[in-house]
């Protein structure tokens, strides 16, 4: 991205903090614009920052903004203002029906290869690849064979789906971008300009940076904590991962073991309320579900993944006789809450608002707002002027590579949409499948990961949502459960080789090696890639039943995770012997399935093994990787 100053970083500063001032302004206003303007105001802002920002290829120049690139922006804004123009007709018209005009063509045309142009400059190739095959898939499909095969789209028809629509550009997710990122984007970028950041860190030393593997635990912790203000796995290990990696190889921890374990803790950011990452807020408008319920859904598999995560760090610290960090580096608990203790307000804030009913939308501004007040109770989280307007125009910034995917995202959809491929694809799949559920969920998981290995989390689940969760809901699956396990996949791409952003990211921080560090993140990883099946089995795991049934499986569930870590780290109450390690496993399994007789079966299993461990005598005739 350009770092532009003087009169250009001026210019872009004030188009950057206007779109943001716009949005809010358009949340708390009944004058405002409606719906659809909302949305090409969005990709006026997105397209124009885009092509400002972000230069064509690595090599251009990254200090001033070339005039090709001012002439595409300036392009940009003549396309949506013919939408505005033309506002009335393009509102009250029939798609589809009525016949483009040569000059509606050629407007349709031109915006879609900006939109695909700015969406490679912003998040890479791999999501504009993918809709230019979608488009050619409309054009083809007289030419194709079985479930594949379809009458064909004419130009006129594929532009005016795209462009002149409500269900391509400016379909779902450019909705949810316009209306809920960029506020909790905005009120992301606020927390981070009042220092809760470092607060998050230097809470999760107080709390777990002295006991054994403790810079492995703050991590965890940290990374958790930091969800609140990005959504993305790899922003979260570039902030972390300076601090943390460091931390733990300083204790022992190796270096793949370092890197492994913060990429785990910063990929689970996207799905720990109560700010998740966009691709949540997706997720409830193609449900038509409040926010409020997709969080709460989320609360016990976050609770499933962070457990197991932090447990196996202690375990494989204990195993390896790592130690904490001394404690006269540690801060105070109690200091770092007088000082700081005040920024956890906006979240409790924010947290209320949307469990007693206000719209998310509301919930972020009200969080801002209540935010910026709070900060103001110690001098050294005081947000001026300067620190709003700074978290303003990054808040704009920060949302223009979702945005962009989203646009693009909806051309996918767009023709989805148009040929019937969902319908016919639920039908290839079922029939493929024989109608059984597991390996319809095991092509999911694969697709969900080869997906996400190319592109953000948010257009992988889209993709997800409109091709292969209509399957999964037609073998019987509840639409939230369905929606959460390709969610779910999408995420966990981030640390699943051989494309793993987030090990990237941690690995090249901590000198660590690509593999070994990938191998090592999907061990630390392992309750991610099982809980979701449990909960497409029972939805008791997502807050769905009644209350003892759902208490009971978040009990035993949290108690199956740590064996799980406990059978995969090779070390409960001891170093255990393979045949231990085995009988934990198979008790974890029991344990996370929310079901009576199984619970009561890996409790059985799981003293078993604790006994055995116990009165054993002699050293494991095999002795466990270790990891550290």
């Amino acid at each position: 991205m350009r770092k532009l100053s003087g009169y250009a970083g001026l210019v872009v500063g004030v188009v950057a903090i206007a779109m943001s001032v716009y949005h809010v302004y358009a949340r708390l206003t009944v004058y405002a614009p409606d719906q659809q303007a909302l949305l090409y105001i969005t990709l006026a802002f997105s397209l124009v920052l885009s092509f400002l920002l972000w230069p064509r290829s690595k090599n251009a120049t990254l200090g001033r903004v070339p005039w090709e690139d001012l002439a595409l922006a300036g392009l940009s804004l003549a396309c949506i203002g013919y939408m505005f123009a033309n506002y009335d007709y393009i509102v009250n018209r029939f798609p589809t029906a009525e016949s483009l005009t040569r000059m509606d063509m050629a407007v349709g045309i031109t915006a879609t290869l900006l939109v695909l142009e700015a969406t490679r400059r912003t998040i890479g190739a791999s999501l504009p690849i993918v809709a230019i095959v979608f488009l050619l898939y409309g054009f083809s499909g007289p030419w194709l064979y079985g479930w594949l095969y379809h009458r064909g789209l004419s130009l006129e028809l594929t532009i005016d789906q795209t462009y002149f629509t409500t269900e391509g550009i400016f379909g779902v997710p450019m909705t949810v971008a316009a209306t809920y990122v960029i506020l909790f984007i905005i009120f992301g970028t606020f927390l981070e300009k009042s220092g809760a950041g470092q607060f998050f860190m230097n809470f999760a030393n107080a709390i777990a940076g002295g006991s054994r593997g403790g810079p492995g635990k703050v991590s965890v912790v940290s990374s958790s904590l930091f969800g609140t203000i990005s959504g993305s796995a790899v922003a979260n290990v570039m902030v972390d991962g300076w601090l943390t990696i460091p931390m733990m190889k300083k204790t022992g921890f190796k270096p793949e073991a370092a890197a492994a374990i913060e990429a785990v803790a910063s990929t689970g950011g996207q799905i720990m309320p109560p700010i998740m990452g966009a691709a949540a807020f997706v997720m409830a408008e193609f449900q038509g579900v409040s926010y409020t319920q997709v969080m709460i859904a989320a609360a016990i598999p976050a609770l499933f993944y962070y457990g197991a995560l932090f447990a196996a760090v202690h375990f494989n610290a204990v195993r390896s006789g790592l130690k904490g960090l001394p404690r006269e580096e540690l801060p105070v608990l109690g200091h770092i809450m007088l000082r700081q203790g005040h920024l956890f307000l906006p979240v409790i804030v924010l947290l209320a608002l949307l469990l007693f009913g206000f719209t998310p939308t509301y919930g972020a501004i009200m969080a801002t707002l209540a935010l910026v007040a709070i900060s103001w109770l110690r001098p050294s989280t005081a947000l001026g002027w300067r620190a709003c307007l700074e978290g303003l125009r990054d808040g704009a910034v920060q949302t223009v590579p979702v945005a962009m995917a989203c646009a693009s995202a909806g051309i996918v959809i767009g023709i989805v949409l148009q040929t019937g491929l969902a319908l016919r694809f639920t039908a290839f799949l079922i029939d493929f499948t024989y109608g059984s559920l597991l390996p319809a969920l095991l092509i999911t998981m694969v697709a969900g990961v080869i997906l996400g290995m190319g592109m953000p989390t948010t257009p992988a689940y889209i993709m997800q949502a409109a091709l292969l969760v209509p399957a999964i809901m037609k073998l019987g699956v509840e639409p939230m459960a369905a929606h959460m396990f390709a969610f779910y996949f999408s995420c966990l791409s981030a640390v699943t080789p051989p494309v793993a952003l987030a090990v990237y990211a941690a690995a090249s921080i901590g000198g660590a090696g690509l593999w070994a560090s990938g191998v090592q993140a999907m061990k630390f990883a392992a309750a991610g890639f099982i809980v979701p099946f449990f909960f497409i089995y029972n939805p008791a795991l997502l807050f769905e039943g009644p209350w003892p049934e759902i208490l009971r499986a978040m009990l035993t569930g949290t108690i199956g995770v740590i064996v799980l870590a406990a059978s995969l780290e090779g070390y409960f109450l001891r170093v255990a012997t393979w045949f231990e390690r085995g009988l934990f496993f198979v008790a974890a399994m029991l344990l996370i399935d929310p079901n009576a007789i199984t619970d009561v079966i890996g409790l059985g299993l799981l003293v078993i093994g604790l006994l055995v461990q116990k009165v054993r005598t002699t050293r494991p005739t095999i002795a466990p990787e270790t990891t550290t």
